[in-house]
């Protein structure tokens, strides 16, 4: 059974303009998206989302980043969706990284690290809802 995770390509993806390189592999992983538009966070729709990092320190230069231009949240399906996503963009900072994955080919720090990845099924679908309506989100029709 498949089941689905939140992405967000970050402003550090889309300022570099590498949403279609990026999308290509989650796709070529065998994601398939179900939701995605682009917007822009302000700084209390960023806090808002990551309220459950509200006491650690980096809480306030994360919002600020993710406050600092267009990111593109995607809702995306696969069997074991969140682990499988997890695999693909790697360790938080880029260094500790596998070969080949999206954090590795693309991100320049553990603050501007290209991607967002949902960590467990019940943040996943949390999230989701953070930034789309159910009418929103595309049926997998397959």
């Amino acid at each position: 059974m498949s089941n689905r995770t939140l992405a967000i390509l970050k402003p550090d993806c889309v300022r570099k303009n590498l949403q279609g390189a990026v999308i290509k592999q989650i796709q070529d992983a065998g994601f398939k998206i179900v939701a995605m538009k682009q917007t822009r966070l302000t700084m209390d729709t960023a806090g808002g989302f990551y309220a459950v990092h509200k006491e650690r320190p980096f809480y306030g230069e994360l919002c600020a980043f993710m406050s600092s231009g267009a990111c593109v949240p995607m809702i995306l399906e696969k069997e074991n969706a969140v682990a499988e996503f997890r695999k693909l963009i790697g360790a938080t900072n880029p260094a500790n990284a596998d070969e080949g994955t999206i954090r590795r080919l693309y991100a320049d720090s553990v603050g501007e690290n290209i991607v967002h990845g949902s960590d467990s099924d019940e943040n996943a679908a949390i999230e989701a809802c953070y930034f789309f309506a159910s009418s929103e989100v595309v049926a997998n029709l397959a």
